[in-house]
């Protein structure tokens, strides 16, 4: 048997073991449907623009700069086309049959609830939310693509902004708590495709006092050495494996 067999004989026991579990999940997790991740070496932060992504995506540019934040919004951001993968459909499956208690996801793709997943924390929000600032009206994501203004407004006149979590703006409280209580609760915690260096919602994972911890990320974090078991493999290919 190779490690990677065994690996994945090792996580088998776990799920098998667990009477709650809780999934946290980052950017990796979606790179098997077609979605760019932001940090690796072929990720969105890595590629070169005028204005970096970082500042972009920021609550400061999208107030200063609304058209230059819609562009990028638009052409990075919106992945009409992308569907869940086996991990997404894997924790979706381990829900209905009770071993998944929630998902914790850093994602804003939706890709969760596609899959059926029906307990799911959106710590960062979702591009399939967005609102009116003025009348606070809702919008699918449907409409942010067919819409032609560089700045798309509501019928109102309010500008519509993407119910997503910027740079410069808090988590949603009831989300984070709604995480933490769950993180608290769990007997395991399987962490995927994050490289956990995004704060605050990196620092959920220090409220879980239970058995045992799962890391799936193909590079090293800063959380391998407090770990259970750490696999370094894409989460789909790994999720795909796990017998519900």
């Amino acid at each position: 048997m190779d490690q990677r067999q065994n690996q994945v004989q090792q996580l088998q026991q776990i799920v098998d073991d667990s009477a709650y579990m809780v999934f946290f999940g980052g950017a990796g997790v979606s790179t098997e449907s077609g979605i760019p991740d932001f940090r690796s070496r072929d990720g969105l932060y890595n590629q070169h623009y005028d204005v970096p992504p970082e500042t972009i995506l920021s609550h400061r540019y999208f107030i200063a700069h609304p058209e230059g934040f819609y562009r990028f919004y638009r052409e990075k951001m919106l992945c009409p086309k992308a569907r869940p993968n086996a991990a997404h459909q894997k924790l979706a499956e381990l829900e209905r049959v009770g071993k998944l208690r929630l998902v914790i996801t850093q994602n804003i793709d939706g890709l969760h609830t596609m899959a059926g997943s029906r307990q799911v924390a959106e710590l960062h929000g979702s591009v399939h939310r967005n609102y009116c600032q003025n009348c606070h009206r809702l919008f699918d994501m449907q409409f942010m693509l067919a819409n032609n203004e560089a700045v798309p407004h509501c019928p109102c006149g309010g500008v519509i902004k993407p119910d997503v979590v910027l740079y410069e703006e808090p988590l949603d409280e009831s989300t984070v708590h709604r995480a933490v209580s769950a993180i608290a609760a769990a007997d395991t915690l399987i962490v995927a495709g994050t490289s956990l260096t995004v704060y605050p919602a990196a620092g959920l994972i220090r409220y879980f006092q239970g058995r045992r911890l799962v890391l799936i990320n193909r590079d090293q974090t800063q959380m391998d050495r407090q770990a259970d078991l750490v696999i370094r493999q894409p989460v789909g290919q790994t999720l795909r494996q796990i017998r519900v």
